[in-house]
């Protein structure tokens, strides 16, 4: 995947979710619950929480709305009772497409998932289908700015156990293990600098372009109907944007 790709896309899916804040926040409120159901409404505590706050601080989330989300989830975890699932299909010109879910009734949200891949010409796979086109990691962005070091960046972010570090021309990606990213993430906020997202992600080992206009609004009608679903979670892709 070109170097400047990855953070082309993830400055395209924050704009994405910027224009659809409600229901980003509606899912990570989902996200939180869940968290807390499986380890508590402790983040010192529960590391996946931690993850999720950040995440949730990400997407501009503010500190009294994730507070309240915990705070709900953990008066009603005997009401929390999401499976999570995963989806894999392709879109127009043989885009490969991971869906991840929250859902409380199976057979709704794949019919759902089906329904959004027929819309843009795309059709729901079997398991593992396209899953080997992508990398399981933790992805942290940090935005560019005129007091940010990239060797103090660096630094902090290798010796707390990153395995990647990339400068981009809109700012600095690093790449961890799953089982990392959460002491990374930490190590970079404690560092003082600036997160502009922090996620475990699946990032496409190569991209692919679309050229075609109607392929392209093949290609987003699919991913508006995904995150319009409130069972969806999260939609990656190997489009290059």
């Amino acid at each position: 995947m070109a170097g400047h790709s990855k953070f082309a896309n993830i400055k395209h899916r924050k704009d994405r979710q910027d224009a659809k804040r409600g229901k980003v926040f509606t899912k990570l409120g989902r996200e939180l619950a869940v968290a807390v159901k499986t380890g508590g409404p402790d983040p010192e505590t529960n590391s996946r929480l931690r993850d999720i706050i950040a995440k949730a601080k990400g997407a501009n989330m503010a500190n009294d709305t994730i507070e309240r989300s915990i705070k709900k989830a953990a008066g009603e975890l005997d009401n929390v009772n999401y499976e999570e699932i995963t989806y894999e299909g392709y879109g127009p010109c043989g885009i490969a497409v991971i869906v991840k879910a929250l859902t409380d009734n199976r057979t709704r949200t794949v019919a759902n998932v089906r329904f959004a891949f027929a819309k843009g010409g795309g059709n729901l796979g079997q398991s593992g289908s396209v899953a080997f086109q992508f990398d399981h990691v933790g992805q942290i962005a940090v935005e560019k700015s005129d007091i940010v070091d990239e060797d103090e960046l660096m630094m902090v972010a290798l010796e707390a156990g990153a395995r990647d570090f990339a400068a981009h021309d809109e700012g600095f990606e690093i790449i961890t293990d799953p089982a990392d990213f959460s002491a990374v993430r930490e190590a970079v906020e404690a560092g003082g600098f600036a997160i502009l997202s922090a996620e475990i992600t699946m990032l496409p080992k190569l991209t692919t372009k679309i050229d075609n206009p109607e392929d392209i609004k093949k290609m987003n009608k699919i991913l508006d109907f995904l995150e319009e679903d409130d069972d969806v979670q999260d939609v990656y892709h190997n489009w290059e944007v």
